[in-house]
């Protein structure tokens, strides 16, 4: 849909993501909107509700209403009080979707002629490449587990009742 809408249809993005190694990133970038959107955007509405959801709830709870009353003050209470829990679930639901988006990129990498792990592990696969099958798939199972292990740390640091265990 995005590469019909803007790509064929307005003209304004390339449908292909035609990158050159030796130019720098930055002058590349229009290469990557299309692929980056198809990724961002299948996950951000439902990041996006959960944290909606998670902020309504934790600004129910009577902590945020003494800290109100308190006299703090509302930035403090907001970003202090009231973001640092309401990101907890948040994060979760981000490591919980990564394996899909990880996943995704084998598909984002076909579609869009991206040169990266997703297109070689496809590669591996039509050459029947096992060797390479399995070094891609180590590769991507690494990354996932790192950013598990990120989403672990940070979930500690934000969770007062797990950093003194």
């Amino acid at each position: 849909f995005l590469i019909i809408v803007f790509s064929l249809k307005l003209e304004w993005l390339p449908s292909a993501s035609l990158i050159d190694t030796s130019a720098p990133l930055l002058s590349q970038f229009k290469y990557l909107i299309l692929p980056i959107l198809t990724l961002a955007l299948g996950l951000l509405g439902y990041v996006v509700r959960m944290t909606r959801a998670s902020v309504i709830e934790t600004n129910a709870q009577p902590y945020i209403r003494a800290a109100i009353l308190k006299g703090l003050p509302r930035s403090r209470v907001v970003f202090h009080h009231l973001f640092r829990n309401a990101l907890l679930p948040t994060i979760t639901v981000i490591a919980m979707n990564l394996g899909w988006l990880i996943g995704g990129l084998v598909v984002v990498e076909t579609v869009f002629s991206y040169p990266g792990l997703g297109s070689l592990l496809m590669t591996g696969i039509t050459q029947r490449d096992v060797p390479l099958i399995q070094g891609a798939t180590l590769c991507i199972v690494s990354a996932y587990m790192i950013f598990n292990l990120l989403a672990d740390i940070s979930y500690r640091l934000l969770n007062p009742r797990l950093r003194g265990s």
